[in-house]
């Protein structure tokens, strides 16, 4: 028996470090590292049966070549050997007949090691492909927003948090996506420090806090804009750190707060005048308020002004000046690396690309040329992506070859023409860094692949030989990369010396404590210039939007997906256990709407709009608000009554940074037994 430290690679924020206990080729146990200041000893319930992902009787065992039809699942092994003669056939025929834009790889989140990640998406930017716009189903909307406002920069330290005087979850479910930070809380709490939680349903961090406020879907940014209607009323602004560090404030003060009174901020977020009233009392007399931003309310069609409205909070009362004070987004933006060296190897400064979201849209109509070959790995595009419908549209082309690397059967993999094993996180080799908090981690493999499991790292490297692409990158092991990481990089992260983390052991690596900006002007920028360019509204606001008041009036539901418990996305649905503790896929209905169409708890029903329609369980509950349908976490079609959630969403791009706008979906539900 053995123990190893290592790094959790899930999609996180957390970025744990686990240990894992090795019997022989088995790992029996995983646990938090006691000595991560951030883990602190403890894992959360999903990682905490990790072990049972890498040993699932449920991984694939070999490669597969398809044998029926598309989606059929039917598929025969082959050696290692035969598909990869297969794929660098068609990939060489393909680019001869039709050139590399016709072949895209598409590599995302599954594997947060920062050389499997990426390795993948530099194959193919070496090789001059089309390109991934990554990011566009998850982050690039608040990301692109906070950019915006504070500039490329992370936000707060999480553990300041230990030093704030009131803490807000807004959009964050902390038990469900960020348990760590909320360990950290819970000191804060000891002091009579108070949490607020903001979010349209009854999560259990809601429960959990002092004060939930249940926000109507999409109105974040008029409570954040009364807010400061009530603190510039009561004069409750720090005028001298408004004036030396942010841009705009004034003329956003003059011509767009004054709309937001606590009368008209009710009347939208549905939230009582009373309730705002104390909500910017609260604030306005903290002096280190610290906002945890989820990325959930950013996933509609004006989430980046919401962002912009909440982000410019800590500003005005001078709480991104103080330890302890100021939001948290995201912190990679402080953590200065080179992963281009990686990502970017050589290939076209420029060349076509494809956003992550309109996946489906492009692999039906894209042309001159059409996508032709398709390389998936560390992502379930068939179940995550909006238009869901679209997307397992385009994967059944029968003149689109496509490879899916996973270690599960998935609903994407059931559409690829050759299916190969990927290891999980604990056979690979890698180096890791929190986009939730400000750790590295160099993590070694746990155990050995499983079965014939190859890593995206060696099937990359392999790839490129077999394609003449040759770089360094695809000849070099981990250890000689890391380095090139570090290059020319600046703040915390140069005075680390590379070398150092292969002892496995975690840096930290925090910026200077108070918020830095790095907008052009070199200050939190309310009004943007950037944006005004673009004709996007270059302040702060909020506005109805027209479409969704346009499908508000033909569908009298409107959809919220958030993260479940034990089964958020399908990197878990290998896992057994978890997937019971879950149960299967259902979604929350008020009983008010549940009664109106005489839907009983435990009912299969029917969602549908016009794009799609779904099956699931049926629970009633006032955990949401009327007029919402919750559909917790995102799971497989084969595991639900029928179809998978994102059928039911557009692929409407977000109005900052091209994102994806998921709670932006309504429709209705019915008893299943009445479907069309």
């Amino acid at each position: 028996m053995k123990t190893v430290r290592v790094a959790c690679a899930h999609d996180c924020p957390d970025m744990c470090s686990l240990i894992a206990q090795v019997d022989g080729d088995r790992i029996t146990k995983i646990s938090g590292d006691p000595d991560q200041p951030f883990t602190a000893g403890f894992a959360c319930a999903k990682v905490n049966r990790d072990a049972e992902l890498v040993h699932s009787p449920e991984r694939l065992k070999t490669p597969l070549r398809r044998t029926g039809p598309k989606g059929s699942r039917q598929f025969e092994a082959v050696s290692w050997e035969e598909a990869l003669d297969e794929i660098e056939a068609k990939w060489k025929a393909i680019i001869a007949q039709s050139g590399p834009l016709a072949l895209l790889g598409y590599a995302y989140s599954a594997h947060q090691g920062q050389m499997n990640r990426h390795i993948v998406n530099g194959l193919f930017y070496a090789m001059g492909t089309s390109r991934l716009q990554a990011g566009t189903v998850c982050d690039s909307c608040c990301e692109t927003a906070w950019d915006l406002t504070l500039g490329p920069v992370g936000g707060a330290d999480p553990e300041s948090v230990v030093d704030s005087d009131l803490v807000i979850a807004w959009g964050c479910d902390l038990m469900a996506v960020n348990v760590h930070f909320w360990a950290k809380l819970e000191i804060a709490r000891k002091r009579g420090v108070q949490v607020v939680v903001i979010d349209p349903r009854r999560s259990r961090t809601a429960v959990s806090a002092d004060w939930h406020l249940p926000i109507r879907i999409g109105t974040d940014a008029a409570l954040a804009l009364g807010i400061v209607h009530i603190l510039v009323r009561d004069g409750l602004c720090d005028r001298a750190y408004l004036a030396a560090n942010t841009l705009g404030f004034d003329q956003w003060e003059r011509e767009t707060v004054p709309r937001f009174t606590p009368d008209y901020v009710s009347d939208v977020t549905g939230l009582p005048v009373a309730d705002i009233e104390k909500l910017a009392a609260m604030y306005g007399a903290a002096k280190r308020s610290f906002i945890r931003i989820g990325e959930g309310m950013t996933r509609l069609a004006r989430g980046g002004q919401a962002l912009r409205a909440v982000a410019t909070l800590p500003a005005v009362t001078g709480a991104y000046g103080r330890p302890g004070g100021g939001a948290l987004l995201l912190t990679a933006g402080s953590m200065d690396f080179n992963f281009s060296a990686v990502r970017k190897p050589s290939g076209p400064a420029a060349t076509r690309l494809v956003n992550q979201t309109l996946l489906g849209r492009e692999l039906l109509e894209m042309n001159d040329p059409p996508l032709r070959a398709l390389f998936i790995a560390a992502n379930n595009p068939a179940v995550t992506c909006p238009e869901a419908g679209k997307v397992r549209e385009g994967l059944a082309r029968g003149d689109l070859f496509t490879v899916v690397h996973d270690p599960f059967m998935t609903d994407t993999a059931a559409y690829a023409d050759i299916v190969l094993p990927a290891t999980t996180y604990l056979e690979t080799e890698d180096f890791y860094r929190g986009y939730g908090n400000y750790y590295m981690q160099y993590s070694p493999a746990a155990v050995a692949p499983q079965g014939e499991a190859w890593s995206n790292f060696r099937l990359a490297q392999e790839l490129a030989r077999r394609m003449g692409v040759v770089d360094p990158v695809f000849a070099k092991t981990q250890k000689e990369i890391l380095p090139e990481f570090f290059r020319g990089s600046t703040g915390a992260v140069a005075a680390v010396e590379p070398s150092s983390l292969f002892d496995g052991v975690p840096v930290k690596a925090a910026p200077p404590a108070g918020q830095s900006f790095a907008t052009p002007s070199g200050k939190l920028e309310i009004y943007s210039q950037a944006l005004a360019d673009q004709g996007v509204p270059p302040m702060p606001d909020w506005q109805p939007d027209e479409q969704e008041v346009a499908d508000a009036g033909k569908w009298p539901l409107r959809l919220l997906t958030a993260p479940s418990y034990f089964q958020p996305h399908t990197a878990f649905s290998g896992v057994a256990f978890l997937r019971q503790r879950e149960g299967e896929p259902f979604c929350v209905l008020h009983p008010q709407d549940a009664a109106q169409r005489g839907l009983a708890n435990g009912a299969k029903v029917r969602l549908f709009n016009e794009r799609a329609a779904i099956g699931l369980l049926l629970k009633v509950a006032d955990d949401v608000q009327p007029g919402v349908i919750l559909v917790p976490g995102q799971r497989p079609g084969t595991e639900a009554v029928d179809g998978t959630v994102n059928m039911l969403c557009s692929d409407r791009l977000t109005d900052i940074g091209e994102g994806a706008s998921y709670q932006s979906t309504f429709l209705d539900v019915e008893a299943w037994e009445t479907r069309a």
